[in-house]
């Protein structure tokens, strides 16, 4: 069978992102089925029609890595752009259509109706190399667990753990692939999946499950050099929290030394109390960026926010990370439970004592079914339970609403470069496209930190 598979993302704020998750779906593929990748960040609507004629797939995968860029101050809402190419996909094609990925499976019941797609998989994508041999066998592939159509029932809409083989089918000389060497260098791996920590407004522990699924440090370096080999300047961790297993990660960092990794990298790391010598570990194996899901500089948000450290936690690991030799930045999510004014001051006045960063501020927090969060503004009659959260609804802070943040963290933000309210905006993308055209490679922030 001809299998083509579809990253439709076309999101470039703040620079382009490789399609990890298609490598794992194709990995998932027996190897008797021909199968190719069509990614829209370098491909026309009129050649990816061009494609279909030419290829004339019998199953098409479609990846719904996001519902929206989650940003209130700048928001973009992607399903509307999913269902006109699954629109189109029909008209230049009779193949059947599975939808799956991050986006899908947080609200797939929702999802799978407004694409009018055949089938959809929640969860982990290695579920559609079943999918592909159900069809291949004439059968029903609604039958398999974590696989749903439009005609599924209302308990079959959670995700069911994968536990088969993971294996990721990195192709070095792809079209798409030299699209990301050309576009900063950079590529991506995962070292584990699921996540332990219980944030209140996260649906990752929904999507990948609580429990931590690791790849061995050894694999991981293997996959590391890999990418190196075919030309990356540059790689992203793309787990949750790199250190949210710190002796995993630890691990991880010791084999990518141990194997010769040579080229830099960066991932998410979470402030959490670490080992004195953690960072300079990190960078002493090619650890280049360390981004904080910091959130809140006052500790009374952060405990609302259930966040696993507290703001002396934040400035320590700050100053190991600087004193490491690492570039550094800060996530900021502003106006969930509990936000006030007083709040918003106390953050700030305390990210103004933390040297030699980037700090990202994302106004807003967006509400997703199955999180603490959701259930929050139910309580609070912000939402109800027939409330479509498929567009993008911000939570409201009782005390203060997202204009009154915005207006402070602006004010507070005057002239300087290293304050960057949201993803920084078409603009921003621009500049990061331009730099890495003059062969500047990474996500390139450190050139703001002041």
């Amino acid at each position: 069978m001809r299998i083509l598979l579809v990253s439709p993302n076309t999101l470039t704020v703040p620079y382009p992102v490789y399609p990890l998750g298609l490598d794992y779906v194709a990995g998932s593929i027996p190897a008797e089925h021909e199968v190719r990748i069509a990614d829209l960040n370098m491909l026309s609507f009129a050649e990816l029609e061009e494609t279909l004629l030419a290829f004339s797939p019998d199953i098409i995968g479609l990846s719904c890595r996001n519902i929206d860029n989650t940003d209130a101050v700048d928001s973009r809402y992607f399903i509307n752009e999913y269902t006109t190419l699954v629109a189109r996909l029909r008209v230049h094609s009779k193949a059947t259509i599975v939808c799956g990925g991050c986006g899908f499976t947080i609200m797939p019941k929702q999802i799978l109706s407004a694409l009018d797609a055949d089938y959809g998989i929640i969860g982990e994508g290695e579920r559609f190399g079943l999918v592909v041999e159900a069809i291949k066998n004439g059968h029903d592939p609604a039958r398999i667990p974590g696989v749903i159509s439009s005609s599924s029932t209302a308990g079959t809409w959670t995700p069911v753990p994968w536990d088969g083989r993971i294996v990721r089918d990195f192709k070095s000389h792809t079209a798409h692939n030299r699209f990301y060497l050309d576009q900063g260098g950079m590529l991506n791996l995962q070292s584990k999946r699921g996540c332990c920590f219980n944030c209140i407004y996260c649906p990752y522990p929904h999507i990948e499950g609580r429990k931590h699924r690791l790849v061995q440090p050894d694999e991981v370096a293997r996959t590391a050099l890999e990418l190196q080999a075919a030309g990356a300047r540059y790689f992203f961790i793309t787990d949750s929290a790199f250190n949210s297993d710190i002796s995993h990660s630890l691990a991880v960092a010791k084999a990518f030394k141990a194997a010769g990794v040579s080229i830099p990298w960066g991932g998410f790391f979470a402030p959490v109390r670490l080992p004195a010598d953690y960072f300079s570990i990190m960078a002493s194996a090619g650890c280049a960026h360390v981004e904080f899901g910091t959130e809140s500089m006052a500790d009374s948000v952060l405990k609302t926010y259930c966040k696993p450290f507290d703001v002396q936690d934040v400035f320590t690991t700050h100053q190991q990370a600087v004193d490491a030799g690492l570039h550094v930045a800060h996530y900021f999510l502003m106006g969930g439970p509990g936000e006030s004014a007083t709040t918003i001051g106390e953050s700030l006045n305390n990210i103004n004592k933390l040297k030699k960063a980037v700090f990202f501020f994302f106004i807003g927090i967006r509400i997703y079914p199955r999180t603490a969060l959701y259930d929050i503004a139910l309580a609070e009659g912000k939402i109800t339970s027939t409330t479509n959260l498929l567009k993008p609804i911000f939570y409201e802070a009782d005390n203060i609403d997202c204009q009154t943040i915005e207006a402070l963290v602006t004010a507070r933000v005057g002239e300087r470069i290293n304050y960057v309210v949201g993803s920084g905006g078409t603009r921003s993308a621009a500049t990061v496209s331009k730099m890495h055209a003059r062969g500047y490679t990474g996500p390139l922030w450190e050139h703001l930190i002041r």
